[in-house]
């Protein structure tokens, strides 16, 4: 849906309201929401280039306790079950070297949370954030040309090194065990609603739905351009990406529970940043064999990956403020952009910034696209009507779209995300940050983003209404104005416009019913709007290409 939008609109996440004005908002809220996101994103990125410079020791720095370490680390030379007899405590409460390391050594993590205020900056990782902004930068600055060659490297050496990893593992001891765990199916989690909203949230992460992003990098295709294609080629290789690193990361964990003689389970402390900087780097120490080879190359591919993903987000964020400032210079507001999520980002290298991390992402993050998306569909195919965006794709494609699309956008999609998203928050507990609990003013920190997010639907639905109030004759004239698409949404090529238009007025859908109450577009263009030209438009070229 939203590579549909952005190819026949050819505009970004924001003017790509002009389908219905009143719901501009959406696309800033979804701006917020992307620029929370990479502010956190790149930070990450951060820790990898530590851990990339650190794979580069004699050995590596976190298969042995340090100094840091407290009396219950131990690593691969240590034995597990004397220390723990020594120490009178359960096995379990031993910690690994690796972990201490990451939480020490490298985060100087607070254990007191946010209860103390922020401390400064830690200067290792602000050097490391600092580096991340600098090469993000680099991609961005010439635009969708300068990212779409980074892409290249950035989407298929992740590939290769993947591909590495599951062969060492796949050869190592346990390494099936863990694979077995893998693709076991427990069929009672499907009938918990929490794993159908962390499905749904990975699914909008994974993809970039509701991000913008998608919406931006299609406004660049040719109008004509197989956006059916790419849905499948995107949706498929995103599967089997995540299948790949799935069978890949448990052929590793399934290696460590063999290690440890423990179940996998028990090595599967959880997602993020643990399995990517705790888990995979125990691993990676113990390969007998070059493991510094390794871990450079998983630490390369996580900053490719990072790198791919943190460029889509930051350039729709680009795209947006060039689009309302045609006047600026993409270089410059590349710069800008850099030079404050570089400041913001210096909250996540602090020793609290973890916390600060696991709050943005729920509440900056999942929370605001999850309703936003919902306003999202329901705006495309409930406002501006189904019947009518299946129009507008007929023209642009020259194919009819099927009932089961019509039905997913237009009601089952839009019910189920709306019965899930009121469920979780009737049955939430208390945001954690591994053992620790946010408290009242954490919560309505983030509470505060979220909605500030998400009043950006009525905040500009009131601008535009402003904006008509005066050519309306009266107020109900001026909301159902803006409700209606604009003389811009519409092919910016004035000669598909003239055809659009010729299309839309043999074209006579009922205009009467939730499948489509708002009037066609074609009561709206004007000659001067066929006449009026985008700043995207010397682009057309280019866009055939891309």
């Amino acid at each position: 849906m939203e590579l549909c939008m952005g190819q026949f609109s050819s505009s970004g996440s924001v003017r790509v309201w002009d389908l219905s004005p009143a719901f501009r908002g959406v696309g800033y809220g979804q701006a917020i929401a992307t620029w929370a996101v990479v502010t956190y994103y790149v930070s990450l990125m951060g820790l990898t280039v530590y851990y990339f410079f650190a794979s580069f020791s004699t050995v590596l720095p976190w298969s042995e306790c340090g100094d840091y370490s407290s009396n219950s680390c131990v690593d691969y030379k240590s034995n597990a079950s004397e220390i723990a007899f020594k120490l009178g405590v359960p096995f379990n409460e031993l910690t690994s070297s690796p972990e201490e390391y990451f939480q020490k050594e490298v985060l100087h993590i607070d254990p007191n949370g946010l209860a103390n205020g922020m401390d400064p900056p830690e200067w290792r990782l602000t050097l490391c954030l600092l580096f991340s902004w600098i090469i993000l930068y680099l991609v961005l600055a010439k635009g969708v040309q300068s990212s779409g060659k980074a892409a290249y490297f950035t989407a298929l050496f992740p590939y290769l090194v993947l591909f590495i990893m599951l062969i060492r593992g796949a050869t190592l001891p346990g390494a099936l065990n863990g694979i077995i765990h893998f693709i076991n199916p427990r069929w009672e989690k499907l009938l918990e609603p929490q794993v159908w909203y962390a499905a749904v949230s990975q699914s909008f992460f994974s993809l970039s739905v509701g991000f913008g992003s998608i919406t931006m990098f299609s406004s660049y295709n040719s109008f004509r351009h197989n956006v059916y294609r790419d849905a499948a080629i995107i949706s498929v290789t995103d599967t089997f990406t995540s299948l790949l690193a799935g069978f890949t990361t448990f052929a590793i964990l399934g290696h460590l529970a063999d290690l440890l003689g423990v179940d996998v389970d028990d090595v599967v402390k959880g997602g993020g940043t643990s399995l990517a900087f705790i888990s995979y780097p125990d691993v990676l120490s113990r390969f007998a064999y070059v493991p510094q080879l390794f871990a450079v190359l998983f630490f390369l591919m996580l900053f490719t990956l990072g790198v791919g993903s943190a460029s889509a987000l930051t350039g729709c964020i680009i795209t947006i403020i060039c689009d309302e400032f045609p006047s600026f210079k993409k270089w410059i507001v590349t710069l800008v952009v850099s030079i404050v999520g570089f400041l913001l980002g210096l909250f996540y290298v602090t020793p609290q910034g973890q916390y600060v991390l696991d709050l943005i992402d729920h509440y900056g993050g999942g929370f605001i696209i999850f309703i936003l998306v919902i306003f999202e569909l329901g705006a495309v195919h409930w406002v501006y009507g189904v019947r009518n965006f299946c129009r507008d794709i007929e023209f642009m494609l020259g194919r009819k779209t099927g009932i089961y699309w019509k039905f997913c956008w237009a009601f089952l999609i839009p019910v189920l995300l709306a019965i899930i998203f009121i469920y979780m928050q009737i049955v939430a507990k208390p945001l954690k940050s591994g053992s620790y609990t946010f408290g009242t003013g954490a919560n309505a920190f983030g509470i505060c983003l979220a909605v500030f997010a998400c009043l950006m639907v009525p905040i500009f639905f009131t601008v535009e209404l402003l904006k008509r109030r005066d050519m309306a004759s009266n107020l109900w004239e001026a909301v159902l104005e803006t409700f209606r698409p604009t003389a811009d949404w519409c092919p910016k090529d004035p000669i598909l416009r003239r055809e659009y238009q010729i299309f839309i007025t043999k074209d006579k859908p009922e205009l009467e019913g939730i499948d489509n109450p708002i009037p066609p577009v074609a009561s709206t263009l004007s000659l001067a709007s066929l006449q009026s030209k985008s700043s995207r438009e010397n682009v057309i070229q280019y866009n055939s290409s891309v």
